[in-house]
């Protein structure tokens, strides 16, 4: 997901909502995406790039690591160590912490250079299931943002210390898939009832759409508050330009997440689809796996991850 290199400083401004049919291009692509071998047999549900290199979770509390002698479990048991499954991950603006959020209130913060993890569980005794997780400011003065099943975003301006956190629900309470900051307290965040909301604050919450969709939102990446995508079910992909929403169906896989900068990068999805923004148009890549592949970072190598431990690199 979030690259630690991509931080914009642009501000949430205010916008009117519209959207607009426009059909997708796609077409099979040759590609050089090439299965990894990995030490975990379970699925990987999220991965980004750190300081030194990147990194992956999954279920059972397991945090794997990229090293030159290949990807190599580096966490076992997650931040509690009672083996909570690890739904999502981000970094510290420096890379040097990877935060990582999942089932029964887990939250944990790890520097990857020392390997010490910090166990910041249950923030004022909430033991939901946290699927996702923003970071935004350097190691160690983070402002942390946690996504739940229960429609609430946690949140801890002092580093997710003890006594710090609080919490708003942005919505009618449904679950929140995935969130996203930009700036320092500049974001967004996705329900499963259809709704995207921003803020500029890190606290208040606006919806801004995507009216009548009538897929379930799965992926978010949010760059500025003119440069927002949501993938979704049917293929569906959402552009936001400040003003209004442009949708793309790109075939009939659910596309778990989406990660672009810069008019490049990729949404993946069920049965191994990978498509690659190319020129303002997705193509789809050819992939040697049919695994559902639930995230993707990118970088000086490119990575996918999902189910049974599959991992693909280009």
């Amino acid at each position: 997901m979030t690259d630690f290199t991509r931080r914009s400083a642009l501000k949430v401004a205010g916008a009117s909502l519209a959207a607009a049919t426009v059909p997708a291009t796609v077409s099979a692509a040759e590609s050089d995406w090439t299965i990894v071998e990995t030490p975990v047999d379970t699925t990987l549900h999220d991965v980004t790039d750190t300081a030194t290199n990147a990194h992956a979770v999954a279920g059972a509390g397991l945090v794997i690591e990229r090293t030159a002698n290949g990807w190599e479990v580096v966490l076992q048991g997650g931040p509690t160590g009672n083996g909570n499954d690890l739904y999502g991950v981000d970094t510290t603006d420096d890379g040097e912490r990877l935060w990582l959020v999942g089932s029964s209130g887990a939250i944990g913060e790890y520097d990857v250079t020392t390997g010490n993890l910090i166990d910041r569980s249950a923030p004022n005794d909430f033991t939901a299931n946290f699927n996702d997780v923003a970071v935004t400011g350097p190691a160690g003065e983070a402002d942390v943002y946690v996504a739940d099943d229960s429609g609430s975003v946690h949140y801890s301006f002092d580093n997710g210390k003890e006594g710090t956190w609080n919490y708003e629900v942005p919505g009618s309470g449904s679950g929140l898939k995935a969130i996203e900051f930009y700036d320092a307290r500049s974001g967004h965040v996705i329900d499963t009832n259809g709704k995207v909301f921003a803020t500029d604050d890190g606290v208040t919450w606006n919806p801004i759409g995507i009216e009548d969709a009538g897929v379930t939102y799965y992926g978010l990446d949010s760059d500025a508050a003119d440069d927002v995508y949501v993938s979704g079910g049917n293929a569906s992909v959402f552009a936001y330009d400040g003003s209004r929403w442009v949708p793309e169906s790109l075939g009939d896989a659910a596309l778990f997440d989406i990660e672009t900068e810069a008019g490049t990068g990729y949404t993946v999805g069920s049965g191994g689809a990978i498509f690659e923004l190319e020129g303002g148009e997705w193509v789809q890549n050819e992939t040697p796996s049919g695994e559902n592949l639930k995230a993707v970072t990118t970088g000086d190598v490119d990575i996918a991850v999902g189910s049974a431990g599959t991992l693909l690199e280009r």
